[in-house]
């Protein structure tokens, strides 16, 4: 059976995390810190946190900036659950909206039709490794008006004075937009290193931060790193100084931490992302590309135009003119053929937590199109082309098991 997405672990990998369990120090640490650094660095933002997963910092960020019952929050419908969650474990409401037809994003239009005196950020998905269309964005929470009608509750909102932009990049480490890097392209991003994902630490995540120059990003950074680590004034790390034990909780914090094991992974993943992981992952994308691009029924992603470059994380095919139902038959097709794909995603309408709070699909119809119709294929770094010739004939004769 060929794989969808499993993660590069190789003897580099396995050297450093035993390194890591052999320095005596596993938790948060130096290697975490580290980490941190080279993110910043890769990434071109002005600082970082890492945390135990993307859907920590996502959290972490909306009770920063004092999200709460009342308030609303934009995302596209499209994207998976955990965007919309961390929402409702504030109390504040999800309001959702359509993507674009082509790229899977959310649409900047809609974005524009749904701020209200309530909106307190928005929360753009670059779906599939694809960046979301940030100057606009960006430009859109500027504007005279949607300024105007923003109602600061706090400190942290009046000193920002607009809707915050909080990037869910859990796809798109690495993609750049407008010749900047992902982590760099707006107020605060939140990357996933899930066990899926291009670069990987098991499970974590980090927080980049790039607010205004009016911001002091080390008293945030500082803020963070205490309010992820139950509130407590002084890390693991800090206490080790001889005499340096007390400490105090400033305020009832969380558990969202990254440990040196995982970091370990992590600095690895990064140290050979560009020249090795997204290259191979690029080719890959290309193969599917040539394959597919004559025949009519395929409906193939942009992965690459005049203003972004994608990730590669997610080939996410769409076959044309087929109902929900034959598209879950072609998928089927393929398993039996011994090749794993995969959905990406169900839309937040689909699923029956969010149906139940009146969510509809019908609401969402270019959402739910691209959703009936897609199959996300094979894409990892240790994909063989022959095994790619194996999933690219499995794909082309499901479909014409099919439509014939």
């Amino acid at each position: 059976m060929i794989p969808f997405s499993p993660p590069r672990i190789d003897n580099e990998i396995i050297e450093e995390v035993t390194s890591a369990l052999q320095s005596g120090w596993i938790t948060t640490g130096p290697r975490t810190k580290q980490f941190e650094e080279e993110i910043t660095v890769f990434c071109g933002n002005k600082k970082t946190l890492a945390v135990s997963s993307a859907t920590a910092g996502l959290e972490l960020v909306l009770r920063w900036f004092g999200v709460k019952q009342g308030d609303e929050v934009i995302l596209p419908v499209y994207t998976y659950c955990a965007t919309a969650n961390v929402i409702m474990h504030c109390g504040a409401t999800p309001v959702m909206v359509d993507t674009n037809s082509d790229d899977f994003n959310i649409n900047i239009e809609n974005i524009r039709k749904a701020i209200t005196s309530k909106t307190k950020v928005i929360i753009p998905v670059d779906f599939a490794g694809l960046p979301c269309d940030y100057s606009s964005i960006n430009n859109l929470v500027k504007e005279k008006d949607i300024i105007a009608n923003f109602i600061a509750d706090n400190d942290i909102q009046k000193k920002l004075g607009r809707i915050l932009v909080l990037s869910d990049a859990a796809h798109s480490i690495g993609a750049q937009y407008e010749n900047k890097m992902t982590g760099n392209l707006t107020d605060i991003t939140v990357f996933s290193f899930h066990a899926v994902k291009n670069l990987t630490t098991a499970e974590g995540g980090a927080i980049c931060f790039n607010l205004s120059e009016n911001f002091d990003h080390e008293a945030i950074y500082k803020y963070f790193n205490t309010i992820s680590l139950h509130g407590q004034s002084k890390d693991a790390l800090a206490k080790t100084q001889k005499g340096n034990w007390k400490y105090d909780v400033v305020e009832p914090g969380y558990k969202a931490n990254m440990t040196d094991i995982l970091a370990s992974i992590g600095l690895i993943e990064l140290r050979r992302y560009s020249k090795e992981t997204l290259q191979r992952r690029k080719q890959i994308f290309q193969k599917y590309q040539d394959a597919f691009k004559n025949y009519t029924w395929a409906q193939l992603p942009i992965f690459e135009d005049a203003r972004r470059e994608s990730s590669y994380h997610i080939f996410p095919l769409r076959i044309k003119n087929v109902t929900e139902e034959q598209r879950n038959t072609i998928i089927q097709g393929i398993f039996d053929k011994d090749v794993s794909v995969n959905v990406h995603f169900q839309p937040l309408s689909n699923l029956t937590a969010y149906k139940n709070l009146g969510y509809c699909s019908a609401d969402y119809p270019i959402a739910f199109d691209n959703y009936s119709r897609e199959i996300s294929l094979p894409v990892y770094f240790d994909l063989q082309d022959k095994d790619l010739c194996i999933v690219i004939d499995a794909v082309v004769n499901s479909v014409k098991e099919v439509l014939g």
